[in-house]
């Protein structure tokens, strides 16, 4: 069986087989739960909120070695983009968004280290991509090849902004990874809302639950 979530809905397809051993097709329709923003808990923190307006499986847990992946990159990461990369693994947000597993954060951190050194455009005036002091760290990308960075220049990383922009200026953003990509999903007045697009929102994952990043 294959299942998509689509609205208020779960579709799915695959083939099933009756007692004589004989096989054919089925769909399958079965109604999903939506919690209005008002349901969700007070308490919740933005990834619970994430996992509840998703309908992404609760339980779900990638297994991440953070250790490694901090000491490749030089720093470590925020405590909130830790959470939901292991709540959700390697996938998109109504297939538009991509937040990158820490792998990706390293493959693009040094691509783009060693850009800046061969081609110093200032393209990211007035910032430069990280490890250059209060850099710049990209954790996610859309289809539209948005930038989506933390703004590395504090020494605790729970404390770094988000950045953003479709194209300039640079826009920032002072609340968390989490509530960054809950609000693109559910306040239409976010700048990259996918809420007025979409009455419910999902996530496709792109790995088993006891697949595990690999750092190369």
């Amino acid at each position: 069986m294959r299942a998509w979530r689509y609205g208020g809905r779960w579709a799915g397809c695959g083939l099933v087989r009756d007692d004589g051993g004989t096989t054919c097709p089925v769909v399958l329709v079965a109604e999903r739960h939506l919690p209005a923003l008002d349901e969700l808990p007070t308490d919740a923190t933005w990834v619970d909120k994430l996992v509840a307006v998703t309908g992404w499986d609760p339980h779900h847990r990638s297994k991440i070695d953070w250790a490694a992946a901090e000491a490749r990159l030089g720093t470590a990461l925020p405590s909130d983009y830790k959470e939901l990369a292991e709540r959700f693994g390697r996938g998109g947000f109504d297939d538009y968004l991509g937040v990158q597993m820490p792998e990706g954060i390293i493959a693009t951190a040094e691509l783009l280290s060693e850009w800046e050194k061969a081609h110093d455009n200032g393209q990211w005036e007035p910032y430069r991509p990280f490890p250059a002091p209060g850099g710049l760290l990209w954790w996610a990308s859309t289809e539209h090849e948005q930038d989506f960075c933390w703004l590395t220049d504090d020494p605790d990383p729970d404390r770094w902004s988000v950045l953003h922009r479709n194209d300039h200026p640079w826009e920032r953003y002072d609340g968390t990874t989490s509530e960054f990509v809950f609000r693109m999903l559910t306040d239409p007045e976010h700048p990259y809302s996918t809420a007025d697009v979409f009455d419910a929102h999902w996530f496709d994952g792109y790995e088993g639950p006891d697949s595990a990043p690999e750092l190369r």
